[in-house]
């Protein structure tokens, strides 16, 4: 029989999810979604006080701990810490990371090792915590956060760009291992999206903020955290090693008003 949707209040229903670098961002608007459609969540990061306040106001259905992702032994912690909350652990969200830019050139060996430590290390990290619980329980969702900048060659993304495209391939290699386990692993590539992480740089929301999209504007967390959600909960059980880009169609090919400018 096929699995049929839930209704949206209880897609995530009976869901544990542990979301890394959950406590503000993405990390956060992700940690809201689960719980807002029924499920569980354990939100990690290293920013111990706003972690917290993350997780106090989404109330009964969220717990926070203190991750940093690149020590494997915090990851089993976080991991420990959902089955004993919540009893069980059915996901997590691999987000946790950082945006560094530089010509390759200029860009030092110490910096581009520190991106790959916390950006694709961590994940594999994660991924590695979650392996044993979810075989115990009968299969599992992991949902890995690469970029926009994993799907093409943009400029100065040394480091950041070679972590997310790492994270795309790994999501791939681990889908195939685990996948006879039935833990499904898929990557989600954010397009340009307003969060404190991207902020500085003073991108703006609003349509015809960003033509660099042919939607012509930045996304908000929200609109990834559709996606993360739908790759958590049962409505995606066929789905394994794929790649959501949601971008606004910025790595589809350049924009109508572009391409007739030329």
């Amino acid at each position: 029989m096929s699995p049929t949707s839930a209704p949206a209040g209880t897609q995530l229903a009976g869901k544990v999810i542990v979301v890394s670098g959950g406590a503000r961002g993405l990390g956060a608007a992700f940690a809201q979604r689960i719980v807002e459609r029924g499920g569980k969540v354990v939100i990690g990061d290293i920013l111990d006080d706003v972690c917290k306040q993350t997780a106090e106001d989404l109330g009964d259905g969220a717990r926070h701990v203190h991750l940093d992702v690149t020590d494997p032994d915090q990851w089993a912690e976080a991991v420990a810490h959902a089955e004993r909350e919540f009893g069980s652990l059915t996901g997590i969200v691999n987000n946790a990371g950082i945006s560094t830019g530089a010509f390759v050139e200029q860009d030092s060996l110490e910096n581009f090792r520190q991106v790959l430590d916390i950006n694709l290390v961590g994940v594999f990290n994660g991924i590695r915590a979650a392996i044993a619980p979810m075989r115990a329980g009968g299969g599992g969702s992991i949902v890995n956060i690469s970029s926009a900048a994993g799907l093409t060659g943009l400029p100065l993304t040394s480091g950041y760009g070679a972590s997310k495209w790492g994270v795309r391939g790994l999501t791939k290699i681990t889908a195939v291992e685990l996948a006879t386990d039935r833990i499904r692993v898929n990557s989600v590539h954010p397009g340009m999206t307003y969060t404190p992480m991207t902020s500085p740089i003073g991108i703006e929301t609003g349509d015809g903020k960003y033509p660099n999209t042919p939607m012509g504007r930045v996304g908000v967390a929200d609109e990834i955290a559709g996606a993360v959600a739908f790759l958590l909960s049962d409505d995606s059980t066929y789905m394994t090693g794929a790649e959501l880009a949601v971008d606004g169609g910025w790595t589809a090919g350049p924009t109508v008003a572009y391409t007739m400018g030329q």
